[in-house]
């Protein structure tokens, strides 16, 4: 990540928290600074926490789809330190991710927690729209000098208000063991025809070219985001999803018959795996390569193991559009419509979106790449920084197909599609056209 600072910045948000009741905190600052204590001094510390306390107190609770060990893990790391600092005591209510994302807009709905786990684009702008989140405006008055434009604009709802507040983002990329490729002769594919090739030599060689499940309903979306962006462009994507264009257009079809050369190499039964599955035929080279979020190495806890994993971007398709975009969504947290801890609320906001959160966050989960400007880059593995470079050199950046269309189109429709795809490739004249009815009956109402 960019080391940049702004010309003068305020204090770092996290290192120390700042809470809404700015002039308290920053009484505290200055009392410490009279006493002639530094701000890193662990007196100021002292002074800074126990105004903190005064700011921020309660309780805030948390709706959380960080449910696989690892993240959950972290988070939980996360919430503690903010405890610590502030007294200000965290209860966390972690559903099952899928569970999560199914049942979010009954949820919101209903009496959510204060805070809750979501993601940026179009499904924040959703909910926004809907009146189920509260605009954090005055929370990105502290936060904003520490984020770049588009971070800032992937936090607005379509009102032009902030809703969300960014803790880390991923890129979707193809993985694979580098001591598999070397020990084989493998090159890495650039074109389509090169991973086709590869694929064809992989499966020679008696391995599964491509890691691929679907019980979860989510991962194939990543591969229909990808290849239509290589085929039909980003703006054509980002249009799709948002309900502007025909799902039995030629362009749409072009995508499916694509995908069918695919099918021959990828996972037996993919429909009863789970991703966590996929990654682990990747870690006992079982499999060759695998199209996921760079969350894949969770599952490489082995140091060696981890070391091992690399990755390219997906091969080029279309040469107008090369390989200029890519999927790296966003993960963050939004404030609920009626926090029953508002300030409590708020402060949490602005410490997840802090360095110090962020910087705690990936020390147990050293796989994605903090969006605060000052995260620290010190502990990067060579592998988050090849993810920020990805990130940082796309020209285009998707959110995910479930995150840049309506939920419920997602979860109704495309789910469901994509698995009928996969059960039966053969029929996509029918598919699309079942699709794009459905479509006009979600996006009119």
């Amino acid at each position: 990540m960019s080391e940049e600072r702004p010309a003068s910045p305020p204090a770092e948000v996290g290192n120390p928290l700042m809470t809404r009741r700015r002039l308290l905190v920053s009484g505290a600052a200055g009392a410490a600074t009279a006493y002639g204590l530094t701000a890193s001094g662990a007196a100021a510390r002292s002074v800074y926490r126990a105004a903190l306390r005064s700011a921020a107190a309660g309780t805030v609770t948390v709706g959380s789809n960080y449910s696989d060990p690892v993240p959950k893990k972290a988070m939980a790391t996360v919430f503690n330190n903010f405890a610590k600092a502030s007294g200000t005591e965290v209860k966390v209510n972690t559903v099952d991710h899928n569970t999560f994302q199914e049942q979010i807009n009954s949820y919101l709905q209903g009496t959510p927690d204060d805070v809750f786990t979501w993601f940026a684009g179009y499904r924040m702008q959703f909910f926004a729209q809907k009146g189920l989140a509260t605009p954090i405006d005055d929370v990105w008055q502290t936060l904003k000098p520490f984020f770049s434009p588009a971070l800032q604009a992937a936090s607005r709802g379509l009102d032009g208000h902030y809703y969300f507040v960014p803790i880390y983002n991923y890129p979707w990329a193809v993985f694979y063991r580098r001591s598999l490729f070397k020990a084989k002769g493998y090159s890495i594919p650039k074109t389509w025809d090169q991973f086709i090739a590869l694929a064809k030599k992989m499966q020679a060689d008696g391995i599964t070219p491509i890691a691929f499940t679907d019980k979860d309903g989510w991962p194939a979306m990543g591969t229909f985001d990808i290849l239509n962006m290589r085929i039909n462009g980003y703006d054509f994507h980002v249009s799709l999803m948002g309900g502007h264009q025909s799902w039995d257009s030629p362009r749409v079809k072009a995508v499916f018959n694509q995908w069918r050369e695919l099918l021959p190499y990828y996972s037996k039964a993919p429909l009863g795996l789970t991703w966590e599955e996929g990654a682990q035929q990747l870690l006992n080279k079982q499999a060759g390569m695998y199209l996921l979020g760079s969350f894949v190495g969770q599952q490489f806890t082995k140091p060696a193991d981890h070391a091992d994993l690399d990755f390219f971007p997906y091969p080029m398709i279309n040469p107008k559009n090369g390989q200029d975009s890519l999927d790296a969504p966003i993960d963050g947290f939004m404030l609920s419509k009626s926090p029953k801890n508002a300030d409590g609320a708020k402060a949490l906001l602005k410490y997840l979106g802090s360095a110090n959160a962020a910087n705690t966050y990936l020390a147990t989960d050293p796989n994605d790449v903090g969006t605060n400007k000052r995260t620290s880059t010190a502990h990067y593995s060579a592998l988050q920084k090849k993810a920020a470079a990805m990130i940082a050199g796309a020209k285009h950046i998707a959110q995910y197909m479930d995150r840049d269309t309506r939920p419920d189109f997602a979860s109704t429709v495309m789910i469901p599609a994509l698995q009928q795809f996969l059960n039966n490739p053969n029929d996509v004249n029918g598919l699309v056209k079942n699709i794009e009815k459905q479509k006009k009956a979600i996006f009119a109402s």
